[in-house]
This record gives C-alpha cells, structure tokens and sequence, in this order.
C-alpha cells in the first residue's frame, strides 16, 4: 500500500475500523494502545485473516510506540474512556481532554501533515482539543459523527418503509448527542422527500430513535456501547479523503462564522477529499431549524468552556 492510517485506540471501534480498512485494501494500518501486548494481538489476529479476507493491507499493532505513526496520512483517534458509576461529568472532560492532548502531541510530532478523525467522546469537545493542541489547519481536524448518526437515520427509515438502505439518504447537523438536529426535509428515499411519504407522527418517532441511537444500543448491550457503526463512519470518511473522492458527508467542522456559528466544531455537510475539509456546504434552514442548530451549538459551547474552565 502507498497510503498509512493509523488508528489510535485498540478496542472495539479502533479495533474494528483497522479491519474495514484493511479489508477494503486502502491503506496499511498502525494500530496503537496504552494496552501491552493487545494491539499486537489484533493486528496478528487480522493479519491472519488476511489470506481468507484476500487483501494485502499490512496491519502492524503496538503498544505506546508513535514513531510507528510516522508520516501516516491519516490518524483515527478512538482513544478515552466512557463514564463510569461515580465519575462526575467533570471527571469525564477532564480525563478524556487529557488523553486527547497527550495522543494529539504524539501524532503532531511524527505526522505532521496527517489528517485526524476523531471518534473519541464528547465529540465535539474532543475535535476542539485536537485542534488547539495540533497546531493543524482546520480543514485536516474533524469529527466523526454526523456520519454515524446519519446512518442510523438512514436505517431506521428503511425499517419503517421496507425499502434498501441503498435508497435512503439523510442529514444530521449539530452537535453528537440528543442536541443534534435530523433534518427530515433533507432526508429521502429514492430522492423522494420522507416528508411526502411518511406521517410527522412517525417521522418525530424516528427523529427521536437517532438522537437516542448510542443510548439504545447501550441499554441492550449492558456492559459496552456500539463499535461496528462506529467504525464503518471513521472509515467512510478516511475512505473520502484517500481516494479523493470530494464526497459530501455531515462532519464535526470548525466553524468561524458558517451557520451563524463561530470557534466551535459542530455536524454540517463538507466535502471531503485530499486535503481534508475541502469546503463547508452552507444548506438553507428554517427558523425552527436554525434554532435547533443553535441551541445543539449551545450546549457544544459549554463543553468548551467547561474545559477552559478544567485547564485546556
């Protein structure tokens, strides 16, 4: 392969995304962990699935060694921690800023002209604190999100119309979290608005079944939260940018004055190609939208202050 991703985090969405990478065959891939012995393990794992999956992706797993990360063309960042019983939402930002700042350096140092996907949560937070810590343009830091919680808009409208999801194609703006704003105008099937082909009744219920789509899938698994969906978004986008696709997807942007919004990265529709964030794609709204939109800004802007309040 001429192309390198490297994939920080070697749980089940690191973990994951390293295998839809290789098996698509678009890059090698550096999997790395604070974990001894586990990244190599799944990458050992993968590689030798490799002659039945029939790809010849080198996947390399290490643990804590970055210079393994040099001159990748583009580091996914899937690194931190979920909430645990009796840690504070403080607790949380803190840890996980702190984890992001300390792997943010490590890329910056040997691959300076990567691109970085952040999957890590609170999203949103997470892109702002690769940023600043980067020193990066802002077209080469993003953020995973929209694309996940369009695809599960996606699904979930096929369920309800019995129909492929190839047909579907949806948008999801704002921040990741039951903030973001699910736009049904823009959403189709067939290039047929879901407004003409479904009540508001049962298109409020689907609206509602995105925003809560993480937390579903966290109440039935118990002990762990979703990765296969994850893991395919981070590598749609990577996929974009490899092959230079200027393709059009719902990404955590920073924004400086698009959508009324400013210093802050939130869901809107980029083209994505070479460079990263090629251009923001400014889609007209209604006044309820706009209003959704800002008040998901809102509780991103929080999150930001809270931080600078923490020590960012």
């Amino acid at each position: 392969m001429d192309k390198k991703v490297t994939v920080v985090g070697a749980g089940n969405v690191g973990a994951t995304a390293a295998m839809r990478l290789a098996e698509k065959e678009l890059a090698d891939v550096v999997l790395i962990d604070i974990l001894e012995g586990v990244p190599a393990g799944k990458a050992l794992d993968l590689a030798e699935a490799a002659p039945i999956e029939k790809h010849d992706s080198k996947i390399l797993g290490v643990t804590n060694d970055y210079t393994q990360a040099r001159d990748s063309d583009i580091v996914i960042i899937t690194a931190g921690v979920p909430r645990r019983p009796g840690m504070s939402r403080d607790d949380l930002l803190s840890t996980n800023m702190g984890i992001i700042r300390d792997v943010t350096r490590e890329v910056a140092s040997v691959a300076p002209n990567s691109i970085l996907i952040i999957v890590s949560n609170p999203l949103d937070a997470m892109c702002y604190v690769a940023l600043k810590t980067s020193g990066f343009p802002k077209n080469r830091v993003m953020g995973m999100a929209g694309v996940l919680d369009s695809a599960r808009f996606r699904a979930f409208i096929a369920m309800e119309l019995n129909v492929s999801v190839e047909n579907t194609h949806a948008f999801v703006l704002g921040g990741h979290g039951d903030t973001m704003v699910p736009l049904p105008r823009y959403s189709t099937v067939a290039g047929i608005p879901i407004t003409e082909l479904l009540s508001p009744e049962r298109i409020d219920a689907l609206v509602e079944r995105t925003r809560n789509g993480g937390a579903e899938i966290v109440g039935l698994l118990k002990t762990g939260s979703a990765y296969y969906a994850p893991a395919s978004a981070a590598v749609e986008m990577a996929e974009a940018i490899l092959k230079d696709k200027k393709k059009i997807l719902p990404c955590a942007a920073y924004l400086e004055g698009e959508y009324g919004i400013d210093g802050l990265f939130v869901g809107v529709p980029v083209k994505l190609g070479s460079a990263g964030i090629e251009e923001i794609i400014q889609i007209k709204l209604t006044d309820e939208e706009k209003a959704a939109l800002e008040n998901s800004a809102s509780a991103v802007r929080k999150l930001v202050k809270d931080m600078e309040r923490l020590g960012l």
